[in-house]
């Protein structure tokens, strides 16, 4: 494939981050995109709802459906993949994006919350693939992208925040086994991980604060390599845990300085990149 035009993206979590940059580059091509997540009115400290995220897509050239959506509700996933395909005319892309997260032991940890964490992480990646697959497989380039890391069992992944890292590995548990489901249908399944922290409304207000915010890369290099897995032909091209940076590197990519909020900060590594996963370029500051 040559680019999204006329493909239609169903991207939960889309309204800002990482799932609206992923949505404004396959608008470019003139790509639909069914913004699903729950932002429909304005929250105090997160910039966007799925209606500003449906007008920028327009703005960009795409086609937007905006939808309200709790991944954990199991007829409004079903319902809302019924309707992303009565309005298109089917569904070509799944990105499983909507994602939860609190970084405590489990002695700090309510069980309300890891709850949470894991219908909206695992539970919600399932429920969104079941519901999108017999749309998926009358797709002649169908993908399922889910942003979750590589299976790198190692303790150092899960200390200090089990609950967190359970569900979100439940995530690339649910990739593995699909990739295997999905093979013969033509269905690719994927995960796609970034080297270093992303700079997103979760690494400002939970994880790290401005600080690390300019010690991070723009959502711009996930919907780049999101955009390249698109592109490519889904029959053969399944199972595979990328890491952002590595996978561009692979299609010719070689700016990656473009990415950084700071060039003037090295960049701060992000959970769960094995250790054996070499970085493309430098991660230290830019000089001069």
């Amino acid at each position: 494939m040559t680019n999204l035009s006329g493909k239609t993206l169903f991207i939960t979590g889309a309204s800002r981050g990482i799932g609206r940059a992923i949505a404004l580059k396959a608008a470019g091509d003139g790509a639909n995109v069914v913004v699903a997540a729950k932002t429909a009115e304005p929250h105090p400290k997160l910039e966007g709802t799925i209606y500003s995220a449906a007008e920028e897509i327009e703005a960009a050239g795409g086609k937007a459906l905006p939808l309200v959506l709790d991944v954990r509700d199991d007829e409004a996933v079903e319902a809302a993949m019924a309707k992303a395909a009565e309005t298109f005319g089917g569904l070509d892309i799944l990105v499983n994006n909507a994602s939860a997260i609190q970084l405590t032991p489990l002695a700090q940890t309510d069980m309300k919350r890891f709850d949470l964490m894991h219908q909206v992480n695992t539970r919600g990646t399932l429920a969104c693939s079941k519901h999108a697959i017999p749309y998926l497989a009358k797709s002649d380039n169908p993908h399922i992208l889910t942003l979750s890391p590589p299976l790198d069992m190692q303790e150092k992944w899960f200390a200090g925040f089990t609950p967190y890292a359970i569900a979100k590995y439940g995530m690339s548990l649910a990739v593995l086994g699909l990739a295997g489901e999905l093979r013969k249908q033509g269905v690719a399944v994927n995960a796609l991980w970034p080297r270093t922290t992303i700079a997103t409304a979760a690494i400002k207000n939970i994880i790290g604060g401005d600080k690390l915010m300019q010690q991070s890369r723009t959502p711009d290099i996930i919907a780049e390599a999101a955009y390249q897995i698109f592109t490519t032909k889904s029959a053969g091209f399944t199972g595979n845990f990328l890491i952002d940076d590595t996978f561009l590197a692979s299609r010719g990519w070689t700016d990656f300085d473009q990415y950084r909020v700071d060039p003037t900060q090295a960049l701060a590594p992000d959970f769960f990149v094995p250790a054996d996963s070499v970085a493309p370029c430098s991660l230290g500051p830019v000089a001069g």
